[in-house]
């Protein structure tokens, strides 16, 4: 088949348009600014260059159109028509407890979709954009949903439920859900494919690091903890969001500076973490050069973005009782050689034992760079979410 993988943001479309029979990408690119004088549409070419089609002011509606225009465009499309797109996979990021797994787009599955919008109204109405575009411009095409938040429907109660009132759960739904699933569930996966093992009978550690990152604990191929919560804020430092922090904490700087609750979540989601904590940057590029100047600041900022990983490791061992396989994953775990080493160094007591001079070659490549007396075998595997999404799209439409 030939799957066209929408992941739609507030003011973004990003696509892929894969042919399944070969797991070869056909094209891919995105739509960026949408809705501002300046959107526009950056692509790869069929040489692997780039470029980029001035959009100006349009809406999801014609970010999407824009897209397939270019899929079919005479010169720069890589197919003759609309008809050869058999279905469309759409990745949507809160599926809360109504979704386990990815499922076909009918209108009951999208007002399900919808009454998520109060826990995830940054992210789940922009997804709903996409699903309406192309129900717009494509009714007969099937559609498929693949939630970010279904691979961690299997977490124990122990693990995903809050201290708080148990109202709060069983009236609103608040409990831990977890994000980057598909990650999480192709990287794992993959991992083992890789090495050759049976994920069945395997603990495996899962760490997709980037701007936004989280951990996991897979566990005979199912999730059993994950660190990000009831939204993406929880777990981990990240880029520019907080990670894990006394909610008192948050109530004494709201009262103290008279914050409201938007003042909130733009202050944990947006001006936090490494950004926040360095007041240099939220690229890991740009805090390395900051460091390598002599930025104490940055140092800091980066020795707690290693410890909470660490932190997270430890603790997802200890959880399953041991660990057979850690992955690193994401745009810093496949790429950030030093993070890497500094993670794994204080895991010695675990049996984890890094080849340095294996390690220190490895980006953005499937490799083992654990030692080969190493206890636990650690392994970059770079994440291809779209690939799963498409995967997914093929199962269900194919039956």
């Amino acid at each position: 088949m030939k799957i066209l993988v929408l992941n739609c943001g507030s003011s973004s479309v990003k696509y892929k348009l894969i042919d399944t029979s070969s797991d070869v990408v056909m094209a891919e690119g995105g739509v960026e600014k949408i809705g501002l004088p300046a959107g526009f549409l950056k692509y790869k070419k069929a040489d692997g260059s780039k470029a980029i089609i001035e959009l100006g002011l349009v809406d999801h509606l014609g970010a999407v159109k824009a897209v397939l225009n270019l899929l079919t465009d005479p010169v720069e499309g890589c197919i003759g028509s609309f008809a050869e797109i058999d279905a469309v996979g759409h990745r949507v990021v809160h599926g809360a407890e109504k979704f386990s797994e990815s499922v076909l787009i009918t209108d009951e599955v999208k007002e399900m979709i919808k009454q998520c919008y109060d826990i995830a109204p940054l992210h789940n109405p922009a997804n709903m954009t996409g699903i309406d575009a192309i129900t717009s411009l494509m009714p007969e095409v099937p559609q498929v949903a693949v939630f970010d938040t279904a691979f961690h429907q299997t977490m124990p109660a122990k693990a995903f439920m809050y201290a708080l009132p148990y109202k709060y759960y069983a009236e609103d739904g608040v409990r831990r859900y977890g994000f980057h699933g598909t990650s999480h569930r192709y990287v794992s996966q993959r991992a083992c494919e890789f090495l050759g093992v049976d994920i069945k009978d395997k603990k495996i550690i899962t760490c997709h690091i980037g701007n936004g990152g989280s951990i996991t604990a897979v566990e005979n191929g199912k999730s059993i903890d994950t660190s990000m919560g009831l939204t993406p804020t929880e777990g981990l430092m990240m880029g520019t969001r907080v990670g894990d922090v006394d909610p008192g904490a948050l109530a004494f700087i709201m009262l103290k500076h008279n914050l409201s609750a938007a003042d909130l979540q733009k202050l944990i989601n947006k001006e936090s973490g490494m950004l926040g904590v360095s007041e240099v940057s939220s690229d890991m590029r740009e805090i390395d050069a900051a460091i390598e100047a002599g930025n104490e600041r940055a140092k800091l900022a980066l020795d707690m973005y290693e410890h909470r990983i660490i932190k997270y490791i430890g603790s997802y061992a200890a959880e399953m009782g041991g660990a057979d396989i850690i992955v690193f994953t994401g745009g810093v775990g496949e790429n950030q050689t030093s993070l890497r080493e500094n993670v794994c160094a204080p895991l010695a007591f675990m049996g984890v034992k890094i080849d340095s001079a294996v390690n220190a070659e490895v980006r953005g490549k499937e490799a083992v760079i654990s030692a080969p007396d190493s206890k636990v075998t650690v392994v970059v595997i770079p994440t291809d979410e779209e690939l799963m999404i498409a995967r997914d799209t093929e199962s269900i439409v194919g039956k």
